[in-house]
């Protein structure tokens, strides 16, 4: 396998050679049986299959459980790649919850006329119930998942932020138990940096954001929308690793000016509710009124200061597309710096000149809908047919604020495990971020989403993509 010259290869030089970052991988590669790769490769699959970690895919005639396919080739970052990486992260998140606090509080940043005001005002995920408030702690955003594109040896991208309820983290885990129980002598080669105390590290950040009247222990509890959710093995997964309780809304109630968890032995007051569920069904009393998956009167409690919710409600501004187009300003705005880590380039099709270059471009761009996630609602303009273009371009004409668009990425390739050895895959990377008063804590790693067709760009679990363990190897 040598290098494509077209698509950065993260494992090898044009000329063929072996990055510095895989050598010890490639040498203990080279030095495996075929027959037991392959053995193994289907071990894992079956490994996989039995810890039930599955993921629901909607859309289709009805939602049906997946599971999402492991690849056993890791993908691997040296240290020095990670320490400006981690630089570049923490500077976007420190920026994203001080744009939370500003876009609640005073709105500088409209004032100043760097962000129009029509993003909020035409924004669902803007809730005014949120306004003039300030969470415990003053964090909004407990726990960020950043994605990021690599294109070259020094380029990295954001794609997109996700700071309402970023999902995977129970694949980063479960990916690297089933590597060290597959390949053990493998660790002992390559020094990596460990994933697996992730857990401990969100319950301690979590506990770290609780309220005022929580006492010295303070009592977390994950909140899930229940087993039909797509996400449900990672909420209950997560709780069980972190030693919080796995509650639904029915779980839930208001006492005494607190939110309690029913127990054994009455209701107990919980501290702090890590939140799978949506904003619009948290509380029936304040937003949906037919949710049956919240807890009626919870705002009032978390207005009082009686109970933290992470991520706190209204954080699902900074996971809109539109809003992200603007990012750059934002960083620059809140902390005084250019981005480390820049922004795809982006076209609002809400503005004229940007507008008529995507509707004459669509077949070269990637158009995307503004509040869309997962994969789904997007135009992948290469890879689509005429008629596809021109149905898309009629809905852009309709509803041009509802659409972004950007270029194709020449997203960098990972190699994948296939019957024939290895083969380059397109990449992605979700880092995941903890966020507490006073500390950013970026966990060593992440979710790397790998396209597993042959020249596929999308990555997404629900559109076939697959997942890699990732190594960030120690200095």
């Amino acid at each position: 396998m040598s290098g494509n010259a077209e698509f950065f290869d993260e494992m090898r030089q044009p000329d063929g050679s072996v990055r510095p970052a895989y050598s010890n991988y490639c040498k203990w590669y080279d030095e495996q049986d075929p027959k037991l790769l392959r053995r193994k490769h289907s071990e894992a699959e079956t490994n996989f299959r039995k810890t039930g970690i599955t993921f629901n895919v909607y859309g289709e005639d009805e939602a049906e459980e997946r599971l999402i396919p492991f690849d056993m080739v890791p993908r691997v970052i040296d240290a020095r790649e990670w320490r400006r990486l981690t630089r570049g992260i923490e500077q976007r998140v420190s920026a994203l919850n001080a744009f939370m606090h500003d876009l609640y509080h005073r709105q500088e940043i409209v004032r100043a006329g760097r962000l129009p005001e029509r993003l909020l005002r035409n924004n669902e995920a803007w809730l005014p119930n949120m306004v003039g408030f300030t969470p415990p702690g003053g964090v909004y955003t407990h726990i960020v998942g950043i994605d990021l594109v690599r294109t070259g040896p020094d380029e990295f991208f954001v794609l997109e932020d996700n700071a309402r309820t970023p999902s995977g983290v129970s694949y980063m885990l479960e990916n690297r138990e089933t590597m060290m129980a597959m390949f053990p002598e493998l660790f002992l080669r390559c020094q990596v940096e460990s994933v697996s105390d992730y857990p401990r590290r969100l319950a301690k950040s979590l506990a770290a954001c609780a309220p005022d009247c929580a006492g010295d222990k303070p009592v977390v509890a994950v909140l899930t929308p229940g087993i039909f959710n797509s996400a449900y093995f990672e909420h209950a997964f997560l709780a069980d690793q972190m030693g919080a309780e796995l509650v639904e809304g029915s779980d839930l109630r208001v006492v005494n000016g607190r939110v309690a968890m029913r127990t054994t032995r009455g209701y107990k007051a919980v501290d702090v509710i890590y939140r799978r569920v949506d904003d619009d069904f948290l509380d029936p009393l304040t937003f949906n009124s037919d949710s049956v998956l919240g807890v009626p009167g919870i705002m009032d409690v978390y207005r009082a200061g009686g109970v933290t919710i992470a991520n706190a409600p209204g954080t699902g501004v900074c996971d809109d597309k539109a809003i992200y187009s603007f990012m750059p300003e934002i960083v620059e705005f809140y902390t005084g710096e250019k981005p480390l880590l820049p922004n795809v380039e982006t076209w609002r099709c809400a503005e004229e000149d940007s507008l008529k270059y995507v509707l004459d471009n669509l077949a070269e761009l990637v158009v995307k809908e503004v509040h869309g996630s997962g994969g789904y609602g997007m135009l992948v303009g290469p890879a689509s047919t005429k008629k596809q273009i021109e149905e898309f371009r009629h809905k852009i004409v309709e509803n041009p604020e509802n659409y972004i668009a950007q270029p194709t990425l020449s997203l960098s390739t990972c190699p994948v495990f296939t019957k024939k050895g290895l083969a380059p895959r397109h990449v992605d990377l979700r880092p995941f971020v903890l966020v507490s008063p006073d500390k950013i804590d970026i966990t060593p790693g992440g979710l790397t989403r790998v396209a597993l067709e042959k020249g596929s760009l999308v990555v997404n679990s629900s559109q076939g993509g697959g997942t890699k363990d990732t190594w960030v190897l120690k200095d």
